[in-house]
C-alpha cells in the first residue's frame, strides 16, 4: 500500500499543481469576461452620450470618428495609387475602385445615416404638400405568400400574429401547394382570424401576393416570406417612420438569419447579411434611394405601388415572363415611377389597379430601419444556397435593364452607388478569371497572391465593421470568409445566371 507524504490535509504536489492551473484559467477567462463586458458597457455608454448631444453637434461628432476609423484605409488607398505596376493597370485599377467604394459605403453608413424609425431624417429640405400624409394610425395590411411550406410557415404567421401594431389585417395565399400547408393555414385561420386565399394551381408567388392586394385594403402594405419571423414592434417601427415621413414611399426592415447554428455557411450568411443590411442599405438610404426593398420585411406605402401591381406580375424580360426580381423590380417602381410610371400605367390602363384609383407619379424616397427586426431561415447547406445566389443573379441582371435606365436622374449620390456596384458585380467574374487563371498561367502567381490578400483585406474591414456594431460578438471573423467564397465561387454564377435567366421556378430549395 502506497502513502502519501506531506503536511496532513494537504494535496499532492500533481493535484496541487493542477488546482494552481485551473485556478489561474478560471481567472483568466472571469477577466476575459469581465473585460468583454466593461467593453459592452463603455460601448453602451459612449453611445448614450453621443445621442444625447444636440443633432448638429452629433452629426459632426460622427464624421469626424468616421472619417478617423477609416483613415488607414484612405492611406492604403493613395499609397497602391501611387505604385501602379505596369501591365496591370485595368487589374489594380479594379481594385482600388473596390478599395475605394468600400471607404464610401462606411462612410456613408456610419456618418450620414438616419434610422426613419428612430429620428427625422437629415438634409431633407423638400416640400411635403405633394406626398399625401398617413393618418396618425394609418390600417396595415400584412401580406405573404406561400408554396409547399408546412415546416415554416406556422412560425412566420404566429409571428405575424403577435404583431404589436393593432390595426393589422394578415392576408396569406396558398399558391397551389401539394403538402400539408393548406391544412397548416386553416388551423390558424380559425386561431388568428387570418384570410387564407386558396389557389388551385401555381401562379408564382408575385402574381399570388397581387391576388392579396385585391382584398388588402390597408393605407401600408407591408410582405414577408414564408421562412421568416419578425420582430413584435416590427411593423409598427416601419408604419411610424412613413407617419413621421410622409415622402418614404418605401422601407425595408433589418435582416439576420434565423438558423446560424445549423453550419458554418449559415454563420457565414449571418454576419454576411448584417453588412449588406447595415451598410450597404443604410448607405443607399442616406440618399432615400434603397435599391432593393428586402422580401424580408418589405413596407410600401399603398400610393407608391397600387398602381403598378398589375406590371410587376406580368413583368417580362427578352420576350418571356419574368418570375424573379420580386424585391428589386418592385422597388424599382417605386424609384422610377416619375419617368416611368405614366408609361406603365398606359400599358396596363384596363387593371382595376390603374382604372379604379390613379395616383400621380412621385419621387418617393426609400428608406431602411436597422431597428424593424427580422430573421429569416438561410440554406445550411452548398445546393440550395448556388440555387438562392444564381436566382438573385438573375434578379440582378433583370433589374439592371429596368433600374439602370433611369437612376442616375435620382442624383449623383444614388447614381455612383448604383452604378459603380454594377460595374463590380458584373466585372467580378473576368477579374477573378484573370487573378485566378490566367494569371498564374502566366507565370504572375503574385498577382493572384496579392488579389486574394485584397479580398481578405477588404473582409477584414467589413468584419470589423461588424464587430463595431456587436462588441464581443466573435463571428466577425466569419466575414472574410464570405469575400473569398464570393470572388472564388459566386462570381461565376454571373454567366451562367445569363445564359439561363430564361429558366422558371417558384419555390426555394430546401435548405
Amino acid at each position: 500500500m502506497s502513502t502519501l507524504t506531506g503536511r496532513p490535509g494537504a494535496p499532492a504536489p500533481r493535484e496541487e499543481a493542477a488546482g494552481e492551473k485551473a485556478a489561474r484559467t478560471g481567472g483568466l477567462c472571469a477577466q476575459r469576461s469581465a473585460g468583454s463586458a466593461v467593453r459592452r458597457g463603455l460601448s453602451r455608454t459612449v453611445g448614450r452620450r453621443i445621442d444625447r448631444l444636440d443633432r448638429p453637434v452629433r452629426a459632426g461628432l460622427v464624421r469626424l470618428l468616421t472619417l478617423t476609423a477609416l483613415l488607414p484605409l484612405l492611406l492604403l488607398l493613395a499609397r497602391r495609387t501611387f505604385l501602379l505596376p505596369q501591365g496591370a493597370y485595368l487589374a489594380v485599377g479594379y481594385g482600388l475602385s473596390v478599395m475605394g467604394g468600400t471607404v464610401c459605403l462606411l462612410y456613408l453608413a456610419y456618418a450620414c445615416y438616419d434610422d426613419p424609425a428612430r429620428h427625422p431624417l437629415r438634409g431633407r429640405a423638400r416640400e411635403h404638400t405633394e406626398f399625401p400624409a398617413l393618418p396618425a394610425h394609418p390600417k396595415v395590411s400584412f401580406l405573404l405568400a406561400v408554396k409547399d411550406e408546412q415546416d415554416n410557415v406556422e412560425s412566420c404567421v404566429r409571428s405575424m400574429a403577435a404583431s404589436d401594431y393593432p390595426d393589422l389585417d394578415i392576408v396569406v395565399v396558398d399558391d397551389g401547394s401539394t403538402d400539408a400547408t393548406p391544412d397548416v393555414l386553416d388551423a390558424l385561420a380559425g386561431e388568428f382570424g387570418v384570410t387564407v386565399i386558396r389557389l388551385e394551381q401555381n401562379i408564382g408567388k408575385k402574381a399570388a401576393l397581387v391576388r392579396a392586394c385585391e382584398m388588402a385594403d390597408g393605407d401600408v402594405l407591408v410582405f414577408t416570406d414564408s421562412d421568416c419571423v419578425i420582430a413584435p414592434d416590427a411593423v409598427r417601427l416601419c408604419v411610424e417612420a412613413m407617419v413621421r415621413h410622409p415622402d418614404l414611399g418605401a422601407l425595408s426592415g433589418h435582416c439576420r438569419a434565423l438558423n446560424p447554428r445549423s453550419s458554418l455557411l449559415a454563420r457565414v450568411q449571418d454576419v454576411w447579411y448584417e453588412g449588406q443590411f447595415r451598410i450597404a442599405k443604410a448607405a443607399e438610404a442616406a440618399f432615400g434611394s434603397v435599391t432593393c426593398v428586402s422580401g424580408p420585411l418589405a413596407a410600401f406605402r399603398r400610393e407608391a405601388i397600387l398602381n403598378y401591381l398589375p406590371a410587376w406580375a406580368e413583368d417580362r424580360f427578352l420576350g418571356a415572363p419574368f418570375r424573379f426580381a420580386t424585391d428589386r423590380q418592385l422597388t424599382g417602381y417605386v424609384l422610377g415611377q416619375a419617368w416611368r410610371g405614366e408609361a406603365l400605367k398606359r400599358r396596363h390602363a384596363d387593371s382595376p389597379f390603374v382604372r379604379d384609383q390613379d395616383h400621380p407619379a412621385r419621387r418617393w424616397l426609400v428608406g431602411y430601419s436597422r431597428a424593424a427586426r427580422v430573421w429569416t431561415n438561410v440554406p445550411s447547406r452548398w445546393r440550395p444556397f448556388l440555387h438562392q445566389q444564381v436566382r438573385w443573379k438573375k434578379s440582378f441582371l433583370r433589374n439592371l435593364f429596368f433600374t439602370g435606365g433611369f437612376m442616375w436622374r435620382r442624383g449623383p449620390g444614388p447614381a455612383l452607388l448604383y452604378y459603380g456596384h454594377a460595374l463590380w458585380v458584373t466585372a467580378a467574374p473576368f477579374m477573378v478569371c484573370w487573378h485566378l487563371v490566367v494569371a498564374p498561367l502566366q507565370h504572375a502567381g503574385a498577382l493572384a497572391v496579392l488579389y486574394l490578400t485584397g479580398v481578405v483585406l477588404k473582409g477584414c474591414v467589413w468584419g470589423l465593421a461588424y464587430r463595431l456594431d456587436n462588441p464581443g460578438d466573435p463571428r466577425w471573423r466569419y466575414r472574410p470568409l464570405m469575400s473569398l467564397l464570393s470572388c472564388c465561387v459566386l462570381a461565376w454564377l454571373l454567366p451562367y445566371a445569363a445564359l439561363t435567366v430564361r429558366r422558371r421556378i417558384w419555390t426555394r430549395s430546401p435548405a
